[in-house]
């Protein structure tokens, strides 16, 4: 809805490529979470990470060919490796536990606050300007966020006692 408020009015190719990046980002979280349960989340993603290297290394090979990087100096390289390294793999890492530990449902939902912290200290460290249709949608992405952590399900005991035998007779 918001992305229809905002964009062109109707969707365009890349909200729907972005609607497949979040479907997937959304199955890669919860298959992660689950497989964290039972292998240590650094090679969650490390085998996230090789499993997609036939994909990304050719589209980054050919984005370098045809575009390469220009005037990128030893400090951007050292900030690449430094966001590959630690921000995004320990991060997986963590995140990974912290998935296993408390709950692919639960857990998950909480990366719905990061767009609109990210909004927010936009707002107050680069002086972004926030308008009231953006406040509102982040405000009604916190509150039920907020709703569904509070949210108790309530979950009733199956008997699983094993089926009666019959007291018919059966012919031999």
């Amino acid at each position: 809805m918001f992305a229809a408020v905002r964009g062109a009015g109707r969707p365009q190719v890349a909200d729907l490529l972005l609607l497949a990046a979040v479907a997937a980002g959304a199955l890669a979280y919860a298959e992660g979470g689950a497989l964290a349960r039972t292998v240590p989340g650094w090679q969650v993603i490390a085998w996230a990470l090789v499993l997609a290297a036939p994909v990304l290394v050719p589209i980054t090979g050919y984005s370098v060919l045809t575009d390469p990087p220009h005037d990128a100096g030893a400090g951007a390289w050292l900030g690449l490796a430094y966001v590959s390294a630690v921000s995004a793999f320990l991060g997986f890492v963590a995140w990974y536990r912290g998935l296993a530990r408390g709950g692919v449902a639960k857990i998950g939902q909480l990366q719905l606050a990061q767009p609109v912290l990210t909004l927010a200290w936009a707002a107050l460290l680069l002086g972004e300007r926030v308008d009231a249709l953006t406040l509102t949608a982040a405000l009604a992405v916190l509150a039920t966020t907020a709703a569904t952590q509070r949210a108790r399900v309530s979950r009733q005991v199956v008997d699983r006692k094993p089926p009666v035998e019959s007291t018919l007779v059966r012919a031999p």
